[in-house]
């Protein structure tokens, strides 16, 4: 893997604590379906693994059983070893219809010795465009770690390993739309996305390679479970910051955005809210007031 940044001591020192956050013993069986790719998916281990798979004929993908309206999610991933070029593993959330809301996660594959890019996204009524990548200061390949998503009422937070690396605020009192009140189920898939996935789609797969397979353990779910048009939780009811749901109200602590800002500073690639070519004249509204 590429040093994607030596020099960045400190940032490294600091991260290396919280590195591989422990999560509770998940069973696949009882959490996730397998929904398409045939035997490219499989659960092993007694359901404590995961893995899909990618070959020329086929990807393959998961969504969870439950849907959820708010959640803490964490999984553990080990990306595609060697030339993943062309390839994107996907882990989001996601709603139904025309108007979905959506969070993201995808891991965009690239030649051997080359950083993955992770890109995020947040998607609110249909209307997404509000991209940022990053680079990873670990080989994502080597061994398994912890990407997780917070959504709560009031923000939304990607992290790695602990380390948050993106806040979504809700700022609807200002004008921009924020996910809330469609309930989002867990997906994930392994595809072809050569197309644009690497160097915007200079680079195409190697199906020598194949097949590509990417590995899921450890999933942990703090959640509102949305079942028959209702939650199992009372968002609305301060009395839920204790205990279980203290996550409902969580946001950065003093530490937690200092590492923010040192993972946008030294590892970000891409970000929408400063993209002059794309937005010349008027930036996201979000981009102006977070």
């Amino acid at each position: 893997m590429a040093n994607v940044n030596a020099s960045i001591v400190p940032l490294i020192a600091l991260i290396v604590s919280s590195i591989l956050m422990a999560a509770t013993a998940s069973d696949f069986y009882q959490d996730f379906d397998l929904t398409w790719g045939d035997s490219r998916a499989k659960i092993l281990n007694n359901g404590q693994l995961l893995t899909l798979s990618l070959d020329k004929a086929s990807g393959s993908g998961f969504q969870s059983k439950n849907e959820y309206l708010f959640c803490q999610i964490d999984m553990q991933l080990m990306l595609v070893r060697g030339n993943s070029a062309g390839t994107v593993t996907a882990y989001y959330l996601s709603s139904k219809g025309s108007t979905w809301d959506e969070i993201d996660f995808e891991f965009l594959g690239n030649l051997s010795g080359d950083p993955y890019i992770l890109h995020t996204n947040v998607f609110s009524q249909g209307k997404g465009n509000r991209e940022q990548q990053f680079y990873l200061w670990f080989d994502p390949t080597a061994d398994f770690h912890t990407y997780s998503i917070l959504w709560n009422p009031q923000r939304i937070i990607f992290s790695v390993d602990s380390t948050p690396i993106r806040e979504f605020k809700n700022m609807e009192s200002r004008g921009v739309p924020f996910p809330k009140s469609q309930p989002m189920r867990i997906y994930s898939s392994l595809w072809n996305a050569d197309d644009w996935a690497t160097r915007g789609g200079l680079v195409k797969i190697d199906w020598t390679q194949a097949p590509f397979t990417a590995s899921y353990r450890n999933f942990n779910a703090n959640a509102c479970v949305w079942s028959n048009g209702a939650s199992s939780c009372n968002s609305n009811s301060q009395s839920s910051a204790s205990g279980n749901n203290a996550w409902l109200f969580q946001e950065l602590d003093s530490t937690s955005r200092k590492r923010l800002k040192l993972v946008q500073k030294n590892y970000m690639i891409y970000n929408y809210c400063i993209d002059s070519e794309r937005f010349p004249q008027d930036r996201p509204l979000e981009c102006n007031l977070s």
